[in-house]
């Protein structure tokens, strides 16, 4: 039925401040960017006069996270869950060097949960932190086996 996860949309207050984050800090390249309003995206949305701007952002293996940023129905809240709320919780991302990517985020001012941990069979060490709006990340460096 399903022949692949398309791309993952995350909802954006500041499309800009969200566009410097994953393109200059994450490494992600702008594949599309449209305006798109009318009756067919009111269809898909449940709502009436719906004005968005979405930006296809890719990972360098090609993967396609979507930002949207509503111009028509603002939120304005960041999202406030924690990694045992219902619903997607978190973005996981394999990185080559987890020390050397904590640095950089941290150097932005994201805020890393806790320290490096490495997992229990040893294969791999990680960290949860809180990316633009609130978004959890996970960051997995794998390591030799």
């Amino acid at each position: 039925m399903i022949t692949n996860i398309r791309h993952t949309g995350l909802v954006v207050q500041d499309l800009d401040k969200s566009l410097h984050f994953w393109c200059d800090v994450m490494g992600f390249t702008v594949a599309r960017r449209m305006d798109e309003a009318g009756p067919h995206i009111d269809a898909i949305m449940e709502l009436d006069d719906v004005a968005v701007t979405t930006v296809k952002l890719a990972a360098p293996d090609g993967n396609l996270l979507e930002l949207l940023k509503f111009t028509s129905h603002p939120d304005k809240s960041d999202w406030e869950g924690s990694p045992v709320s219902t619903g997607l919780t978190h973005m996981a991302f394999t990185v080559n060097d987890l020390e050397a990517t904590c640095a950089t985020l941290l150097q932005h001012g994201v805020r890393l949960h806790s320290d490096i941990q490495f997992s229990p069979d040893g294969m791999a060490k990680l960290v949860y932190c809180r990316g633009p709006e609130g978004l959890i990340l996970e960051l997995v460096e794998m390591l030799a086996s």
